[in-house]
């Protein structure tokens, strides 16, 4: 080859190099280190990328990462509502022709073709948090969400003592993950005599802002002239649901005055547990969950047999038992 071509082809090799899409979330652990050993790529997708929950889903993926000497590429939308930045968050990683994609899809129906694209390019995908309707994939690593939802209802039941008035706020439709929490709930709810459930079609939406604005609506249909509330229990089903309907409970004078159960955890929703203005929050696992979903696909890219379903589990944290070793784990918030 002519000195020239020598210029060009270096100077190619260099654009290419250069032209990755920089997105703002994204990032990478166990990069090559000069072995010349080539390294699994895999590409872990979240929801989002500011909640506490994808944070310690993050701290899960790499600690997997470091372990098995693979390459995490952590990359999602900032907002959990953002559907068309995660579709191409996948697209991209697709055409990159990654080794693997680790993903926790915005929408249980509308992500179905970037998954099915990925596949066709012998991209393997694994399923976590939240699952896919009708698709075909390596594993889904998740809690139990349906179960998650019965203990939040079970133990609803048992602060109210069998009786009182309920109102749900739901997070957003197509996410899977928590219409099964939700449906759970429910199921509990009206299995018990005593229960009314006075609200259960109201949306958060995907921020603590739109949360907090939706649950005071929804609490101001229930407002007596004295200013207390017609409800003696309330539900939420994620974290952002819950820090949102916290704010209007404690803007508006009703925290700790009514029984409240939530799910996942941050800083805050660990203040309003510890003084009593949540009663209860069902606590996933989610360092656990980024880390077994990095370890699920390992696996299947190195010919290991995986299971369908990897259960990452759930508990009851109350303020009775936040300080027992095990929970305070769970209760770290990742730094």
């Amino acid at each position: 080859m002519k000195a020239s071509g020598w210029i060009w082809a270096i100077l190619a090799g260099a654009m290419i190099a250069g032209c990755g899409d920089k997105h703002p979330q994204e990032g990478t652990t166990g990069t090559a280190s000069g072995s010349g050993e080539k390294k699994l790529r895999i590409a872990v997708i979240p929801k989002g990328t500011t909640h506490e929950f994808w944070k310690a889903v993050r701290t899960g993926a790499e600690e997997a990462g470091k372990e098995f000497n693979v390459e995490i590429i952590w990359k999602g939308p900032l907002k959990e509502d953002d559907l068309n930045d995660q579709i191409k968050v996948v697209e991209d990683f697709t055409t990159q022709g990654v080794d693997g994609i680790v993903l926790a899809p915005l929408n249980d129906t509308a992500m179905k073709t970037p998954v099915e694209n990925a596949k066709k390019s012998d991209i393997p995908v694994v399923i976590f948090d939240s699952d896919l309707k009708d698709t075909e994939v390596v594993s889904f690593v998740a809690t139990d969400n349906e179960k998650g939802g019965k203990a939040a209802g079970e133990e609803m039941i048992r602060l109210l003592g069998g009786n009182g008035n309920v109102v749900v706020l739901r997070y957003q439709e197509g996410s899977a993950s928590t219409m099964n929490r939700e449906k759970g709930f429910l199921d509990v709810m009206k299995a018990s005599t005593g229960i009314k459930i006075l609200s259960d079609n109201r949306y958060a939406g995907a921020t603590v802002e739109s949360a907090q604005t939706e649950a005071e609506n929804l609490l101001s249909g229930f407002k007596k002239p004295d200013g207390s509330l017609n409800v003696e229990g309330i539900y939420c089903p994620n974290e952002s649901s819950t820090f949102g309907m916290l704010r209007a409970l404690q803007t508006n004078g009703w925290a700790g005055k009514v029984k409240f159960v939530g799910f996942d955890s941050s800083v805050k929703l660990i203040e309003g547990l510890s003084k009593g203005e949540i009663n209860a929050l069902i606590l996933q696992n989610p360092r656990k969950m980024g880390y077994l979903g990095v370890k699920t696909m390992v696996e299947h890219l190195k010919k290991t047999p995986v299971e369908k379903r990897v259960d990452t589990g759930a508990e009851l944290v109350t303020g009775d038992n936040m300080k027992d070793p095990a929970i305070a784990k769970l209760l770290e918030v990742p730094k």
